[in-house]
């Protein structure tokens, strides 16, 4: 759904907000996203831990894929059936804050409260001096390389520039196996070419609030990802590969290198033990620029919430060290209590030092209206030049256009 028909339906279901049905006294519905099959799992630990300790407070859960969480939760905001909580992509919030359906935080928010939290993650969701949500999860991207491949390519060590993985992965695709992993398809399409596009010098906003997209560094960005498809030096058919495709591929020992998560150290861990591999910075550019993208979501409480004051219990009760380690850990993650991150497990873990060590030179999704339209335009861009349908200079000219009527609108 675009975010010009989500904002056209949320107006017209603003008056309905009254109109939701009453929560039964004590309930706190709670609409989780599903990172992964331990999601579920864990949230009904939470469910009877909770309820075990605040005797007259229940509980209710859904768990909802986030291929269709956006979706889901603008129809019950239209219709004044949402839950009192819900996990939303933070870059979702400003939306939801300029509809007025969010509910400020700051009058349960103790000074106590917040310095549980490491400061990085929990500013993204602050705007205009508020707090509207606390971070459920927070992530940054790194590179994973195959330790085995290296080696039987005769390369010594991870690039650390983009010429050099151009050159490692050529290796890499003469031993047999795909040089360098490359999503084309569904969420964070278009994130997988900021990589390049940042190292090139280039950022997804000009400092006039344009796009970045017609500048001369996103289009050596993707040239650079074009070419590396053209010499076969990727997977084949890389718009039909999702970041999980990827993913799989390279837990199968099939890619040499890709760009992701720290869940996936999590997941080799268990579906790949034997697998070796390392975890490195992403690739400078020319220049020397470099970028990651960091990550955060949020989880969110509703104006039209009946039942605020045991939604924050359940909230507090979230952002505990213990829940939140186990949560953290669970699905892989940073952490984004202070306390937690001191903790052996983070601490003496070499693929989340990695991650970490990455943050300063992290980039969030510009927190704007529309934000997530403009990542489909740039995301249905880099598709048409995969695919070979559009040369890069005029699919990324037209989607700038394209980007920059969106950002007017604003």
């Amino acid at each position: 759904m675009s975010l010009a028909k989500w904002t056209v339906g949320l107006l017209a279901g603003m008056s309905m907000l009254a109109l939701a049905a009453p929560a039964d006294a004590g309930e706190v519905r709670v609409t989780v996203a599903e990172y992964s099959a331990k999601t579920g799992p864990y949230f009904e630990a939470v469910k009877k831990e909770f309820e075990a300790a605040n005797p007259g407070i229940t509980i209710k859960y859904e768990v909802v894929p986030w291929d269709v969480l956006l979706q889901k939760l603008t129809t019950d905001i239209t219709a004044g059936t949402n839950a009192d909580l819900s996990i939303i992509g933070t870059r979702w919030l400003i939306d939801f804050v300029q509809q007025d359906v969010a509910e400020p935080l700051d009058s349960y928010i103790t000074p106590e409260f917040k310095d549980r939290f490491i400061d990085t993650f929990l500013q993204p969701s602050i705007m205009d001096g508020h707090t509207y949500g606390l971070p459920i999860a927070a992530s940054a991207r790194a590179m994973y390389y195959n330790k085995e491949l290296f080696e039987k390519a005769g390369i010594a060590k991870p690039p650390a520039t983009w010429t050099e993985l151009q050159e490692d992965a050529r290796k890499i695709k003469a031993v047999g196996a795909f040089g360098y992993g490359l999503q084309g398809k569904e969420i964070e399409t278009d994130v997988y070419y900021y990589y390049a596009m940042w190292s090139f010098g280039t950022e997804i906003l000009n400092k006039d609030g344009t796009s970045g997209l017609s500048t001369p560094g996103a289009l050596e960005a993707a040239k650079l990802y074009k070419s590396m498809i053209d010499e076969g030096l990727t997977e084949p058919g890389a718009t039909s590969n999702s970041r999980e495709d990827v993913q799989n591929l390279f837990k199968q020992g099939k890619v040499g290198m890709m760009i992701t998560a720290p869940f996936l150290s999590n997941q080799i861990k268990e579906e790949a033990p034997n697998l070796k591999y390392g975890v490195a910075a992403i690739p400078a550019g020319p220049t020397g620029a470099r970028g990651t993208y960091g990550v955060t979501d949020s989880i969110i409480m509703f104006k039209n919430s009946k039942n605020k004051d045991e939604a924050w219990k359940l909230l507090d009760f979230l952002f505990t060290k213990e829940q939140r380690a186990k949560f953290t850990q669970g699905e892989g993650f940073l952490p984004v209590n202070k306390e937690e991150a001191k903790m052996d497990y983070y601490v003496n873990n070499a693929d989340l030092a990695a991650f970490t060590a990455l943050l300063p030179d992290a980039r969030f999704a510009p927190v704007i209206p529309g934000w997530e339209e403009i990542a489909q335009i740039t995301s249905d861009a880099m598709q048409k030049i995969y695919l070979g349908s559009a040369e890069p200079e005029a699919a990324l000219k037209d989607a700038a256009a394209k980007a920059d009527a969106v950002l007017k609108k604003k």
